[in-house]
C-alpha cells in the first residue's frame, strides 16, 4: 500500500512509521474494534470527503452496539480527519476512522479495556481495480454464509465480523473470481465480502433488504437517492440466487469499490455480458456526485482546506 506521511492516533498526529499498538491490545485478540471507509476526491470545491457525518455517524452507532464509547465527539474527528488529510497534503485519499479496544485488560468481558481511536489516510486506488469499474468483474457465489443477526450484528460495521467476508474473499479468490458473493443465512443473496449488491430485472433496481443481514450502507443509501432521482424503481425485496443468473445488469458498490458492474456470476453470463446501460447511467451520475459535478448532491460533500502542492 502507499503511505502518507501521518496518522491521527488518540488526539495527535504521528508519523506513519511510529503508529503502532501493543500486541496485547483487546481488539487485536477479540476483534473488538468498529471502522469505517471513507473516501475524498477531488471537487470544483476542493478536496472533499464522502458523506463525511453520515460516515462518521455509522462509526459511533457501531461502537454504541458494542458497548465501546468513543473518547471523542464527532465533530472532533470530523476536524481530526480534516488535519490529518491536510498535514498530509492529500488531494484525493481512501480514510479509515477506527476505535478499538486497546491495552490493559486480557479476556473476553472487554469493557475495563480502554477505547483507542485512529484516523488514517493515503492514496488507494478502486478496490477492484478501475478495469473492473470500466468492464465489470467476475464473482462467485460463496460457500460460506453470510453473518445471522442473531449471533452477530450485521448493521455495525465491526472488526471481528469481517472474518465473515475474509473466507468468503479467499474462497473466492483462490477459484479465479474478483469477489465473493454471500448468501444470508435463510439462503437469499446478501452482499458481496464488502459491498451491497443490485440486480436490474424488468426495468427494476432490486436490492435486498435490511432483514438479509446486510451492511447499511452509505454509497447504499447514495444509489437508491440516485436511482430514484433517475426515475427507476428502486425495490429492497429477498433475492433468491437464481435471479443473479437470470438478470439483465449486476452491480455492487461500497466505498472501497465504488460501483463495480458484474458481468459473470458463477460462470453464468449476465445480460450482453458488458455493463448495462442502467448501470452506466447510475455510475455515471454517482461519479459526478463524487467529484461536485451535479449540484443536486453538494450537499454530501465536506470539503477540507488543503494547502496546495506549490506552496
Amino acid at each position: 500500500m502507499e503511505q502518507a506521511d501521518l496518522i491521527w492516533h488518540n488526539g495527535e498526529l504521528v508519523a506513519w512509521e511510529d503508529a503502532k499498538v501493543h500486541v496485547l491490545t483487546h481488539g487485536l485478540h477479540y476483534g473488538t474494534g468498529v471502522f469505517e471507509g471513507e473516501r475524498a476526491y477531488e471537487t470544483p470545491q476542493g478536496t472533499a470527503i464522502f458523506r463525511h457525518r453520515e460516515h462518521l455517524q455509522r462509526l459511533f452507532k457501531s461502537a454504541e452496539l458494542y458497548y465501546m464509547p468513543i473518547p471523542y465527539t464527532l465533530e472532533e474527528l470530523r476536524t481530526a480527519t480534516h488535519e490529518l488529510i491536510a498535514a498530509n497534503g492529500l488531494t484525493e485519499c481512501y480514510i479509515r476512522p477506527i476505535a478499538f479496544r486497546g491495552y490493559g485488560q486480557m479476556g473476553l468481558y472487554p469493557l475495563d479495556a480502554p477505547v483507542d481511536v485512529s484516523i488514517a489516510a493515503w492514496p488507494w486506488g478502486a478496490y477492484l481495480g478501475e478495469d473492473g469499474k470500466s468492464h465489470g468483474i467476475r464473482a462467485k457465489v460463496s460457500s460460506w454464509r453470510r453473518i445471522s443477526h442473531d449471533s452477530l450484528i450485521p448493521h455495525a460495521k465491526a472488526s471481528g465480523q469481517y472474518l465473515n467476508s475474509v473466507l468468503a474473499k479467499i474462497e473466492a479468490s483462490k477459484a479465479g473470481y474478483q469477489e465473493a458473493i454471500l448468501l444470508d443465512v435463510r439462503g437469499f443473496v446478501c452482499e458481496g465480502s464488502g459491498e451491497n449488491i443490485y440486480v436490474v430485472r424488468d426495468g427494476q433496481i432490486v436490492t435486498p433488504p435490511h432483514t438479509a443481514g446486510i451492511l447499511d450502507g452509505i454509497t447504499r443509501k447514495s444509489l437508491m437517492r440516485i436511482a430514484g432521482d433517475l426515475g427507476y424503481e428502486m425495490v429492497e425485496r429477498d433475492l433468491a440466487r437464481a435471479e443473479l443468473y437470470l438478470a439483465e445488469e449486476v452491480f455492487m458498490s461500497g466505498t472501497a469499490a465504488e460501483l463495480v458492474p458484474v458481468h459473470e456470476i458463477d460462470d453464468h453470463v449476465i445480460g450482453s455480458g458488458e455493463p448495462g446501460p442502467i448501470t452506466r447511467e447510475v455510475q455515471r451520475v454517482f461519479d459526478d456526485a463524487l467529484h461536485g459535478r451535479d449540484p443536486r448532491y453538494l450537499e454530501w460533500l465536506d470539503v477540507v482546506k488543503v494547502p496546495s502542492k506549490a506552496a
